[in-house]
């Protein structure tokens, strides 16, 4: 449904997209990460036919960019970061506007628009006057105007930026559930919510993609370290002794509160130490209050493909 190849985009002697290449699927949220300047906005805004590419070939919907833009602009809805509205329009008065340009009329539009209302929770705001609402609102009238005319592809640049946490949960199910019939690309900072919402994700830096896959397969290329966490009532020296001793314990880092002693244990690559350790305490007879493990998540990834040395 989107597909570049190759994709650069230079302002002057500086390059913002280098040589990108990626295929996003018909009915896939993906989302699109990177640190501040990597290039996440620039690759949206091609994408969206607001800026034209220095060199490469981006289609979405099997039309080309640059040859069929209009097509193109028919096909997608673009959420950019900051959204430009019309502050003195009510809201549906801004829609019916928007709905227009974008060719719709008469009782389909009036569908669309009650349809938009109730799906990005404007339905009470409906009458209001734009310039009068929150930042959160105004994004869902923004959203609303993404999915007025139905697209194939939507675009969005910071979605729930502005949105209070009840908001954010909301604004995550509908995206979801936009996979049922659109193919969504969404860049974002908030990385949990993109782990929530994607089931692939693109990491950007200094304007190339340095990983493309599931938030789960990349954490296995990384061969990440396990991470157990353990509190016990003991004695620290035997308890450290023993876990030090476990098969796949690298290292053992000890902190004393009373008679409480907890444990991060550092093992190797998918060790999983619980029912050992918890054989252990039932051997010993040392209370346990928590047995824990951490997993790999997205921000560990992204910490680890957009540094230097990960650190």
């Amino acid at each position: 449904m989107i597909k570049a190849e190759s994709l650069t985009k230079r302002y002057g002697r500086l390059t913002a997209v280098d040589n990108v290449s990626f295929d996003i699927r018909k009915g896939e949220i993906a989302g699109l990460l990177g640190p501040n300047g990597a290039g996440k906005t620039t690759t949206l805004r091609v994408l969206s036919c607001f800026l034209a590419p220095t060199g490469g070939r981006v289609t979405v919907a099997g039309y080309d960019v640059l040859d069929d833009s209009l097509e193109v602009r028919r096909r997608i809805g673009y959420l950019p970061e900051s959204f430009p509205l019309y502050g003195e329009l009510r809201v549906r008065e801004y829609l019916a506007y928007r709905g227009r340009l974008k060719g719709l009329s008469g009782r389909k539009l009036r569908g669309r628009i009650d349809t938009m209302l109730e799906t990005c929770g404007l339905t009470e705001a409906r009458r209001k006057i734009i310039g009068h609402l929150s930042k959160g609102y105004r994004q869902r009238v923004g959203l609303a105007d993404c999915l007025l005319h139905d697209p194939d592809v939507l675009l969005l640049d910071e979605p729930t930026i502005g949105l209070d946490p009840n908001q954010v949960r909301q604004a995550r199910n509908l995206v979801r559930s936009l996979a049922e019939r659109h193919t969504v690309l969404l860049s974002s900072h908030i990385l949990s919510e993109v782990e929530a919402v994607c089931e692939r994700v693109l990491i950007m830096r200094n304007g190339r993609i340095v990983a493309a896959d599931t938030p789960r397969n990349l954490a296995g290329a990384l061969k990440t370290r396990t991470r157990v966490t353990v509190d016990l009532r003991g004695p620290e020296r035997r308890i450290v002794e023993a876990l030090s001793a476990l098969a796949g314990v690298d290292r053992v880092e000890p902190d004393v509160n009373g008679e409480w002693v907890r444990c991060v244990c550092e093992c190797r690559e998918g060790t999983d130490l619980r029912e050992s350790i918890s054989a252990l305490a039932a051997k010993h007879r040392w209370s346990l209050r928590e047995l824990n493990m951490e997993h790999t998540n997205l921000e560990d990834i992204f910490v680890a493909v957009t540094t230097e040395d990960g650190q």
